[in-house]
């Protein structure tokens, strides 16, 4: 463990102490943070044995690298013992058993937050104790007290509103009082703890919206709350939506077993969200202790509030209350080593594992792919599409949502016209593919065979090719993309209509498209929102759906099952075909890094400490429904580094004029697009200098 940690001024790579560096394999070094919501059994009015109860998860919180280990409200002494909370012995021994937490805590790493009844000024409160490495850092009062059905708070405890700025006193110890609180990790960037307590997130405002405007990360909820049918629910909802509203980390506990079941009974749930999601649950109605660990991403809670400027400007609109805050710092001092990562890290960012949720996001995009053209169409006063068909992916996703078009504006499919366009290097499986997905369609359809244009160009030209030199250069091979997209406007033209392009997301991204008279330009692309992993998905859903008559379907799973390849360069009898995956890397990985550059800005290195967890192991984790077994595969630490240089030099380094000049197409996912009139601007004259050095300088080969 590290016992001096200090950033130097300006770095913003790993944590380091003195010439010591954190492990690559350590969360600390890449922004994370491991929290824990504990529940412990509880021996009602019984302080002593309650804190032997925490001391020992405590512990065990400790042995895995936790920072903040949060229990239940009132935990120390038990909630349900009603006129007992106001006995001076159970008061006295609530304060004994904080002075041996505090003291127990001195070699321990966690952040410890713990519910006692405590005594100030006359009055007793309902408190959130706040311990770290032998110290009392502050106690946070509840201030919504609950006075309705079966809760009688108001008997007991007096609110903590106005007291901020307070101190108190817990028999030896002084501390800071109030619900005014944050306390800061001065030696982990972004992790700032706020405690509020079981009614305080009930209430329209709960005062953890106004400590994450005042910088507080990690929320935190110590709760009784009794169980009802069905309140487990409304509870999930609730912190689940605090964590999205604030663009936080919201860790929830409430009171299990043990707890007096005189009148009420106890779950013990205990969650972790972060903003929005569900990174764990623990079991319900747990026999005894247990705890629920994840590791929370204090990098992407930063990023997202960040970019939402909307939420900075909240906290001015608010700067009365989130500017009387008081930091309570501490040190941490993490672990340095690799304790593992306790958080779900998906291979497909972009493609769900859960069945329900991927059903649920390929029924979205496709009609957003829908919707946009059909409103394209509709706003154009065209009723007619010219396309490319290739046989490939892309371009059998774009027809059959024309297809899908023109049916809901109850216009003909033969008002698309489709073209396949063989070249040098298109192979028999691909032509015969387009022309059965056409006919299927019933939509009209053509062949162009742009090899006599192609000759001609390259033999104006001079090139090579053209006196019988097998030269398959970046000119031969842009010679046919571009004629391709030259007829097809043409082709507009004389049909009054307008051509719909096919490229996706993650060759936008990785600039692999042709400029200007070439595939990365169309009229309107329903596909430049969609990066190729998901498109893939998207067609087995249309197939399993059974979305199309048969024949259509057959031809649909025939296409997924090709090569990805642009068919620009011609292939012996026995060679394998052009490879688009060997050239600018295999989508599965570049679009798991495109997501995390894309939506949250991250470091190289961050972004390969994520791709290891994620793609290290074939047998670690889910996979999307319908992932053909034969492509499972892992990635090697030099692999992820080798494909993430070659991402960082193509996106940053040279093909954003490509997507400065992209034509419109509707944005598809949440993890972002590349339209320079949406998600992304960015000069085209950039450099990929800072990331590559990033990458070179932090990433380790294996």
């Amino acid at each position: 463990m590290l016992a001096h940690q200090e950033r130097p001024p300006g770095d913003v790579g790993p944590i380091v102490t003195g010439a010591k560096v954190m492990s690559f394999s350590s969360i600390y070094r890449h922004g994370f943070a491991r929290v824990a919501a504990c529940t412990t059994r509880c021996t009602p009015a019984d302080p002593q044995a309650n804190a032997d109860a925490i001391l020992a998860s405590v512990r065990a919180c400790h042995d895995q690298g936790v920072a903040v280990a949060l229990f239940p409200e009132l935990s120390l002494s038990g909630y349900a013992i009603d006129d007992l909370l106001m006995q001076d012995p159970l008061i006295d021994a609530v304060v004994g058993a904080v002075e041996r937490l505090v003291t127990a805590s001195a070699d321990l790493l966690p952040v410890i937050l713990v519910g006692a009844p405590l005594l100030h000024e006359g009055r007793l409160y309902n408190t959130a104790v706040v311990v770290h490495r032998g110290r009392l850092l502050g106690v946070v009062p509840k201030i919504h007290l609950p006075n309705y059905r079966e809760f009688y708070e108001r008997r007991h405890f007096a609110s903590g509103e106005g007291t901020g700025g307070g101190t108190i006193r817990v028999g030896t110890l002084t501390a800071p009082f109030g619900p005014d609180l944050l306390f800061a990790a001065d030696d982990v960037p972004g992790l700032v703890v706020h405690a509020e307590i079981c009614e305080d997130v009930w209430v329209a405002m709960p005062p953890s919206g106004v400590a994450a405007l005042a910088g507080a990360t990690v929320l935190t909820n110590l709760s009784a709350s009794d169980i009802t049918i069905g309140k487990a629910d409304t509870r999930r909802l609730l912190a689940q939506s605090q964590s999205a509203r604030c663009l936080a980390a919201y860790l929830y506990t409430s009171a299990g077993v043990g707890e007096s079941t005189t009148d009420l009974a106890w779950d013990g749930q205990a969650s972790i969200f972060e903003n929005g999601a569900v990174l764990t649950e623990s079991p319900r109605f747990p026999d005894g202790d247990q705890m629920a660990v994840a590791d929370v991403d204090l990098d992407l809670l930063r990023q997202e509030r960040l970019r939402q400027g909307s939420f900075d400007d909240n906290r001015r609109l608010h700067a009365a209350a989130t500017g009387g805050f008081r930091r309570v710092g501490f040190r941490l001092e993490p672990p340095d080593g690799d304790i593992g990562l306790r958080r779900v890290v998906a291979r497909f960012p972009f493609v769900p594992a859960d069945p329900a949720r991927l059903e649920q996001d390929c029924y979205e995009a496709y009609n957003i792919q829908v919707a946009g053209l059909v409103q394209r169409l509709r706003a154009t006063r065209t009723e007619r599409l010219v396309i490319g068909v290739s046989g490939g992916l892309d371009s059998t996703h774009a027809l059959i949502v024309a297809a899908r078009a023109m049916d809901r504006l109850g216009l003909p499919r033969t008002g698309i016209l489709a073209y396949t366009m063989p070249g040098f290097g298109t192979s028999e499986g691909t032509k015969t593919n387009a022309h059965r997905l056409m006919a299927a369609l019933g939509v009209t359809a053509r062949e162009l065979d742009i090899r006599p244009a192609a000759r001609q160009m390259l033999a104006d030209m001079e090139h090579p090719f053209a006196r019988g030199e097998a030269v398959y250069d970046v000119t031969f091979e842009n010679v046919q993309a571009g004629l391709r997209t030259d007829y097809l406007f043409r082709l507009a033209n004389h049909h009054n209509a307008i051509v719909l392009g096919t490229g996706d997301l993650s060759e936008l991204a990785l600039g692999w498209c042709t400029y200007g008279v070439g595939d990365q330009m169309a009229h309107y692309n329903v596909n430049s929102g969609v990066p190729k992993t998901l498109i893939q998905h998207l067609i087995r859903w249309v197939i399993g759906g059974c979305q199309f008559p048969d024949p259509v379907l057959d031809t649909l799973d025939s296409i997924l099952k090709t090569e990805i390849s642009p068919e620009l360069v011609p292939v012996e009898a026995g060679q394998a075909i052009q490879s688009s995956e060997s050239v600018v890397g295999p989508y599965d990985l570049q679009d798991f890094t495109l997501f995390y550059v894309l939506r949250h800005g991250f470091r190289p290195s961050k972004i390969a400490f994520l791709a290891r967890h994620a793609w290290g192991d074939p047998a670690v984790g889910d996979w999307p429904v319908g992932y053909p077994t034969d492509k499972r595969r892992g990635y090697s630490p030099a692999e992820i580094r080798d494909w993430l240089r070659v991402f960082l030099r193509r996106f940053f380094g040279f093909s954003q004029f490509k997507r400065s000049a992209m034509p419109n197409g509707p944005k598809v996912s949440a993890g972002g697009s590349l339209s320079p009139r949406g998600d992304w601007r960015a000069p085209s004259d950039g450099n990929a200098r800072v990331w590559l050095e990033e990458l070179e300088r932090e990433v380790p080969g294996e």
